[in-house]
Formats: C-alpha cells, structure tokens, sequence
C-alpha cells in the first residue's frame, strides 16, 4: 500500500469526524460515491487529483491539507524561519491553521523562574492542542518527553493530551497560548456560572 494513500486515508476519515460528518453525507457533498469513499478511507482507492479537490470542497478545507501529515506531535516556528506577508496596510505572520476547533481558549501566561521545576501538568481530554507565541523571556515547555526552548518571537504547537509542562527559563517569561479542543461528537458544552466547559457527554 502506498504512503500517500495511507495519509489521505487517515486525513479524511479525521476530518470528516471531526465534523460529525457520515460517509453517506461526505458521499451526498462530494459527488463520489460511498463504495469509493469507503475505499479512499481505508487506504486502497488512489484517489485522483479530481477526487482529492472534490474531497476538500466537500470538507471546507484546501486540497492540500489532505497531503498534509497530522498530529505532527510539536510543531516549533522560530522567528529567523518566520515569513511575513503584505496585506492591506500592514504585514502578517502566520504561525498555525487548525481545523476542527470546536472549543478555543485564548490567555496571556506570566512565568516567573522557580526554585525548582513546576510539577507535570495532567493530560486532557484526547485531541487538544495548545498553541504558544512567546512575547519575552526563555521557555521550555511540550510534552514532557519532548521538550522544546523557545525564545520570544518563537512559536510552538503541542498536544496538551500528554503530560506537558511549563518551565521558565529566564528571569520571567511572558506568552500568548491558544488551546484548541477539535469539534468531535462527545463534546457538548455545559455552562456553569456563565462559563462555558467541554465536557464529555
């Protein structure tokens, strides 16, 4: 079996549950039929260039994320390796694209160096990622099997579904974290006082 059919395989099958979408519905928007889809997800359809462009308007997304390996486990852009683009009158930098977010929780952290290291933060719920532009100071943070030093002006992508923590290599650190929590079918949100939390139903 090919290695690009296997990748498309597993990227349509992630992006159409995380849209709570059924092969018959993926069948109905793309124009295939469900056999073909059926084969695709399995990973023994080869799936043409036309196949692929259906697939992507069908799921709102560009072809080329269905080429795209996910669930790289950290993802780190550094500020020497960050491009930058014109748009109307100013420039942007782009530092990551996630799809499937159902649930986003965007904060400011401010770390200041401990004696000794933080204790391990516990893992949540399956899926989650946490997106983190340092703004000043020296940080180690991701998986605690996989750490990485970030600097200000660097950006990193991490599961937050394994053990992770946070370590303040500098005098003090400041960042900007997103956590992400993909749009699957368990999640339903309960509020509590105003707030609104995933939970699993």
């Amino acid at each position: 079996m090919h290695h690009e059919n296997d990748l498309v395989a597993r990227n349509v099958r992630r992006f159409r549950l995380e849209r709570a979408m059924s092969l018959g519905e993926l069948a109905r928007r793309s124009g295939l039929s469900k056999q073909t889809l059926s084969k695709i997800e399995n990973g023994e359809g080869n799936p043409t260039v036309e196949t692929l462009a259906l697939l992507g308007a069908a799921l709102d997304l560009p072809t080329r994320r269905l080429l795209t390996e996910w669930g790289t486990p950290v993802y780190v852009q550094r500020q020497g390796e960050s491009e930058w683009s014109t748009t109307g009158n100013g420039t942007e930098r782009l530092l990551d694209e996630t799809y499937g977010s159902g649930y986003v929780r965007t904060l400011v952290l401010r770390l200041e160096r401990g004696e000794r290291d933080p204790e391990p933060i516990d893992a949540l719920t399956a899926g989650t990622l946490h997106h983190i532009y340092v703004i000043t100071g020296r940080l180690r943070t991701g998986p605690v099997a996989e750490p990485v030093d970030i600097n200000a002006g660097d950006f990193v992508r991490f599961p937050g579904d394994v053990p992770h923590r946070h370590i303040c290599l500098s005098e003090r650190v400041v960042a900007h974290m997103v956590t992400t929590l993909p749009q699957v079918r368990q999640f339903g949100p309960t509020v509590t006082k105003g707030r609104v939390t995933p939970r699993e139903s």
